[in-house]
């Protein structure tokens, strides 16, 4: 069997009395588009952001390919292979496309010496054209990235994600305050490089459609536990799922 990049063992998180998330448990595999659904206050961002190192979680462990990660903060977390996405833009806006993306990697790459060293893109240039290729901005790569729409800027953020070549990616929302026009053309994006670059994503997303047409598996949360998990169509098929969240 294919290990798990992403593991989540019995985690829980409380805020006073408030139990955000309780004992949750899944597993992300290789190339695998997993998504995270459920009504507003079900735990879903408490959940990515444990994973995501952003809180510590009171009880549970987080493992990535089978190192535990429980207490890891967001930049080790990056340098291991994760990247992420959030729900509002992360974009420098006075800056060129270009310059987001090559500002996005930099971190990850390399000591502060051999970056002093390296050429004026620390050599992450020929990246960065290539992901502006994949992501159909190559023609506003010199413009100011604050001077693109909205819907061009979500790309940017994406694109910025990738260009650590993370193992496994977190995207928050990727279609929240996108024109409904533009959110088949992300849809078909991200499966072009969960195909090309074999990465697994996990996606917390609203839009239902969006969700069922893209990911392999989903997990329903509510109230902070697993209601159920399963694939698209087990979802859409669940009655407790029905009742609970799509309010059938």
């Amino acid at each position: 069997m294919t290990a798990p990049v992403l593991q989540v063992r019995g985690v829980s998180r409380s805020y006073g009395a408030i139990r955000a998330v309780d004992d949750v448990s899944f597993e992300v595999l290789p190339g695998e588009i997993f998504g995270v659904i459920g009504p507003n206050g079900s735990g879903k961002t408490t959940l990515f952001n444990s994973v995501l190192g952003q809180i510590r979680p009171d009880t549970g462990r987080i493992e990535l390919k089978g190192e535990d990660i429980t207490r890891l903060d967001p930049v080790a977390l990056n340098r291991r292979g994760v990247g992420r996405t959030f729900q509002t833009l992360q974009v420098f806006g006075r800056m060129t496309v270009r310059d987001n993306l090559l500002v996005a990697a930099q971190e990850h790459h390399g000591s502060l010496w051999s970056r002093m060293a390296a050429p004026a893109d620390s050599g992450l240039g020929g990246k960065a054209d290539a992901l502006l290729a994949q992501f159909r901005l190559g023609h506003v790569a010199h413009r100011k990235a604050g001077e693109l729409s909205y819907g061009q800027q979500k790309l940017v953020d994406i694109a910025m994600a990738f260009m650590s070549d993370p193992d496994l990616v977190l995207l928050d929302e990727p279609c929240a305050g996108v024109n409904p026009s533009l959110v088949g053309g992300i849809g078909t994006l991200l499966r072009e490089l969960n195909r090309s670059r074999r990465s697994s994503f996990v996606v917390i997303e609203h839009n239902m459609d969006f969700v069922m047409d893209l990911c392999h598996r989903i997990l329903v949360m509510v109230e902070g536990r697993v209601l159920a998990l399963g694939t698209p169509a087990e979802i859409r098929a669940n009655t407790q799922v029905l009742d609970a969240y799509l309010g059938h």
